[in-house]
């Protein structure tokens, strides 16, 4: 859950309006000699990840959702992949879905350039960024040489819910992302926090049962939305890299650089346990920091996914450490196993 004031719920919660201005819509393109029906493409305006991390601005505020000046060199447009062609933002791993205004729709074979004062720029956001990490994890080989990884579609349900809070449903399989203060989909690490849910719970139903196995989803989340923005807009970054959703954190913290959560904390294993999901997953949460400095972001990443196939729901940071250094022997030798033995030692747990 990317919640600031979530009650500790380790189980499964893990935690629009403008009308076209055209009459007539369009059909997303497909990619040429396609044959598959989620090979069509449009561009779509979004940020890459966020306003505060590629402007390295730390003094942009929500200002009730104005769309001003400085916010102007933060918008992109990208080619949204994996569409179905029907003219909406529903593709091949996501669907987005909105109850509070109209849904986004092509206008003249394109989304027009929305931006942040309109509740479709953030439709699109979210299904940029739920594509975007998918095709992450497919870089490193899952649905290739590794077995896939949650290669379903989501449902992503954007500003249902009036709380600065975004979660993800295993019962419907389906993330919600909050409008409170930055709205949610506005932070791409915030989608991707939550995608990474959706991830754990694809290799592992019902994963995070406990405390411990809680803290490893919000720890997972957290680096999956670090590594995914990484890999998509570019090192380095001008706000510190380890900082959780730079952007979203401006409406509730006070502290610059603003982040809601880090991967470089210094807690340890069992000292720095509070009993609370977000806080003792930076304990989990460094020790991945760690792995992928030691081996790059591929291995590193790789290794941490394809590790928790083998997790328990209810898995304990001690055992869910032995899984992920035992699936770096199997990938990559003992050398890997031995940095990433190094990590979980340095925090304490093994």
């Amino acid at each position: 859950m990317s919640s600031r004031n979530l009650a500790a719920t380790v189980a499964v919660a893990a935690t629009l309006t403008i009308a076209a201005t055209a009459t007539a819509t369009a059909t997303a393109a497909p990619a040429a000699g396609s044959s598959s029906p989620w090979d069509h493409t449009a561009a779509g305006t979004v940020f890459l990840p966020n306003p505060v991390q590629e402007l390295g601005n730390e003094s942009l505020t929500d200002a009730k959702d104005a769309d001003y000046a400085a916010l102007a060199p933060a918008y992109h447009r990208f080619t949204l992949d994996h569409l179905d062609g029907s003219g909406t933002l529903t593709g091949q791993y996501v669907r987005v879905k909105s109850s509070t205004g109209a849904a986004a729709q092509l206008v003249g074979g394109a989304f027009p350039a929305w931006h942040r004062d309109v509740d479709q720029f953030e439709q699109v956001m979210g299904y940029f960024w739920v594509t975007t990490a998918q095709e992450y994890l497919q870089h490193l080989g899952f649905g290739g040489a590794l077995r896939p990884v949650n290669q379903r579609q989501i449902e992503l349900r954007v500003d249902q819910y009036g709380g600065d809070n975004s979660f993800f449903r295993d019962d419907k399989a389906n993330i919600t992302v909050g409008k409170g203060g930055v709205d949610d989909a506005e932070d791409a690490e915030v989608v991707v926090h939550e995608y990474g849910h959706s991830v754990q719970d694809g290799q592992v139903p019902g994963f995070g049962t406990t405390l411990e196995s809680g803290a490893i989803g919000e720890a997972f989340g957290d680096y999956l939305a670090v590594v995914v923005t990484s890999w998509r807009a570019g090192t380095p970054t001008r706000t510190p890299e380890a900082c959780v959703a730079d952007w979203d954190s401006t409406s509730y913290t006070t502290d610059v650089p603003h982040c809601l959560r880090r991967l470089d904390r210094t807690k340890t294993y069992p000292a720095d346990v509070v009993g609370e999901v977000h806080a003792d997953g930076e304990i989990w949460s460094r020790a991945l920091w760690d792995i992928r400095g030691a081996l790059g972001d591929t291995k590193a990443s790789t290794l941490i996914v394809e590790a928790q196939f083998d997790f328990a729901p209810d898995t304990t940071f001690r055992a869910a450490a032995l899984d992920t250094v035992a699936a770096a022997q199997r990938l990559y030798g003992s050398s890997a196993a031995k940095a990433v033995t190094a990590a979980f030692h340095a925090r304490g747990i093994l």
